[in-house]
Parts: C-alpha cells; structure tokens; sequence
C-alpha cells in the first residue's frame, strides 16, 4: 500500500517543491536506471544535506583527526570528513556528524494495529510520520519508496518541511493518543524523533517507534526518557540470510534483551516470507528465543505480499500463519497473532487470557470489536494482561 499524505495537513514548502520536480517515478525500479533518475537522486540528497542538524549520538575519533564515530545504530559507522554512514543520511561535515532534522517523508494516521501494537490502547490512532532513508536494504521492503529513497534511483521520495510542534498539534486534532516514528528505520534519525517526543510527551501523548532493531545500547538509553512502544522487526533467525539484508542477527536479538531491560513495551513482528524464512526450524527458533526473554512479548506473525525487487515467490497463506503461531504457543508464548490475513486466521487475532482463557479483546483486521479488559486485568480471572491500557504512564 504507498503511503500517502493525509491531504491538506502541511501546506507544501518550497523544499517539496524542489524534491518533487522530477517526472512521475515508475511503480517499481527498473534495471540499469537512467543518468536522469540518478540526477534526480543527487539532487534530493542535495536537498536534505540543507535539513540537517548536528547530531549527538556520536563520538570524535582522537586517533583519527576529522573522523566520527556513529552509534546510532548497529553498523557503529567509522565516518571519515566529507563521507556518509550506512543509512546515507548521516553524514560527516568538517569532523561533525550531521543528522536529519526538521522534514517528514510520509506522513499518516492509522491504527495503532497496524503498527502493529495490540497490546497499546486498543483501537486508538497512531500519527505516524517518517523521515528518508535505512540501514537495512530488504528486498521485499514494503516501504521501500521512503526507506530506500538515497539508495535506490527509483524510489525518490518527497520531503515536506515541519516542526515538533506541529505534528503534536495534529495528532491532538486527529484524535490520535500515540505519536509513532515509522516509515523508514527510526533509530538513523532519533535525534528528529526525539524532538517530536519531547513535545508529545509534554501533550500526554504516548510514542513509539516501529524498527528494524539493529539498536546499540547508547541509543537504546538516549531513547528510554522519550519512547514508550517498541516494535521490532525479526526478520528471521539465521544469521546469512540477516547479512543478505543489510543487518547482523545478534544483534537484533541482543536489542529485544536491552529493550526488556530497560522497560520499553516490545511487541515483535515477523514478516514470513516463503522460501526465505518459513522453516519449522527458523520460525521454532524465533518462538524459542522469544519465550526465553519473556513469554509475554506478544508475538505477530504476519503474511508477505510481493513487493519491491522480491516478485519471484507467492504471498504468505494463511495456512503458514496458522502452522507459525501453533509453533509460537507450543515454544510458551502466551500472546501470538497472526496478521494481514483478517478472518482467515482462526481466533489468532483476538488477545486471550493466559490463564483462563477468556476472550479479552476481539478484533479482525485492525478493527477492534470489543475490549473487555478491566483494570489492567483479566474479568473472568483477575489476571494481569501485560501492555499499556492506558494512557497513564506512572
């Protein structure tokens, strides 16, 4: 689904002006892409380089004079002057590392299931915004148009100047309790994101961020004050198929451990796709690993769809689903669900009690039914169903 803008939110600036003078990009890339369209790339990196901010997830390098070394996240880039990081959107200028600030490049409000988060106010609406770029280049990237924006020709991206404040004031006139960093990997740019928070957090507003977990544990504690929810994305559990993607396997998992550590709520999500990461023996894995940091991480299992450069495989069927989250319960989870395949899933959409079993929270797709929760707790059972239920964060 292509993002889109939530039309007559942000009056269009002459930064998106310039960024979208460009043709009319085609729906996917194409092999061998022409001088034209890399101008077109140049010419937006060129635009962002002027909506940069100096950044403070970093070190100078004394036994490198001019160097800066990055920890924004798990690649730990050693940046000489005058070069970019990984994620192409941080980069070196005169020995200080310089970071996006100030633009969105998506912006949408949806539901916080489609995040997704169902332990995290159920049915409410999350103002999503997102910046450009990644430091994972996935194949199948449902969001490559934002994601990839600096590395693939195809997939330029506009951005729209905005500030804090103003994307606080349109969560609060669109009814949106959750202000969530998404679209593209949030931990590049965390020092946008936690401009946005602190303002947020002044309005009440609760805030998350949707990632890939390729997280070093400096950033992890600069983002604790400012960040509530925390989804990652395991995209598998073998470490060969991680480096095809950009990333490095233990390091996603030493992040859900640092995550728990430091009292985020962490829901993990795995895209299952076929013939890349749905063995009995992977997905057992992920289950496996999971319930041995806690048994309650609600854990999605959800279907791929062809996108992006991986067109060669069919969609994800429910059937695969249901097999994966039997695997997730039988590891000892006590929260696993089934996504993107609403009503042909069994009862792997609804939030049961762990120990009775009561219907707690009903749902298909991302509408939410009925909620029955009470108080934090289970009304059959009395029980404690882990999550934030509202929005009172003491």
């Amino acid at each position: 689904m292509r993002l889109g803008w939530m039309q007559g939110w942000l009056e269009p600036s002459s930064l998106l002006r310039a960024a979208m003078n460009a043709e009319k990009k085609p729906e996917s890339p194409r092999p061998g892409a022409s001088e034209e369209a890399r101008a077109e790339m140049a010419t937006l990196k060129d635009v962002l380089a002027g909506q940069v901010t100096r950044g403070e997830l970093y070190d100078s390098m004394p036994d490198r004079p001019g160097w800066v070394h990055c920890y924004a996240c798990g690649h730990l880039c050693r940046i000489p002057p005058g070069r970019d990081g990984i994620c192409r959107v941080r980069f070196n200028r005169d020995g200080v590392l310089m970071v996006p600030d100030g633009y969105v490049g998506a912006l949408q409000c949806d539901p916080v299931e489609k995040k997704p988060f169902f332990h995290a106010l159920p049915g409410s609406l999350a103002l999503s915004f997102g910046m450009l770029g990644c430091d994972y280049h996935c194949s199948y990237c449902q969001n490559w148009i934002t994601s990839q924006a600096l590395r693939d020709p195809a997939s330029l991206a506009p951005p729209m100047a905005t500030s804090p404040q103003r994307l606080v004031e349109l969560a609060n006139e669109h009814g949106a309790p959750i202000i969530a960093s998404t679209y593209n990997e949030p931990l590049i740019t965390s020092e946008w994101a936690v401009k946005v928070f602190r303002k947020a957090k002044d309005a009440g507003l609760v805030s998350a961020y949707i990632s890939n977990g390729n997280a070093t544990p400096r950033v992890l504690d600069y983002l604790r004050p400012w960040v509530d929810l925390y989804k990652v994305d395991l995209k598998g559990f073998d470490e060969k198929r991680y480096h095809e993607l950009g990333g490095t396997l233990q390091t996603v998992l030493d992040t859900i451990v640092n995550l728990k550590e430091r009292g985020f709520w962490v829901e993990i999500v795995t895209l299952i796709v076929p013939g890349f990461n749905d063995s009995d023996e992977e997905l057992t894995g992920i289950a496996r690993f999971l319930a041995g940091v806690d048994r309650s991480i609600p854990w999605h299992v959800t279907a791929f769809h062809q996108d992006y450069k991986m067109t060669d495989r069919p969609d994800t069927s429910g059937e695969v689903l249901l097999r994966a989250a039997e695997m997730g319960r039988a590891a000892g989870l006590q929260f696993v669900y089934a996504g993107n395949r609403p009503g042909r899933v069994g009862d792997n959409e609804n939030t049961r009690c762990p120990k009775c079993r009561s219907l707690l929270i009903e749902r298909i797709g991302y509408t939410v039914l009925a909620n029955r929760i009470r108080d934090n707790r289970c009304p059959q059972c009395a029980t404690m169903i882990p999550g934030l239920w509202s929005r009172n964060l003491s």
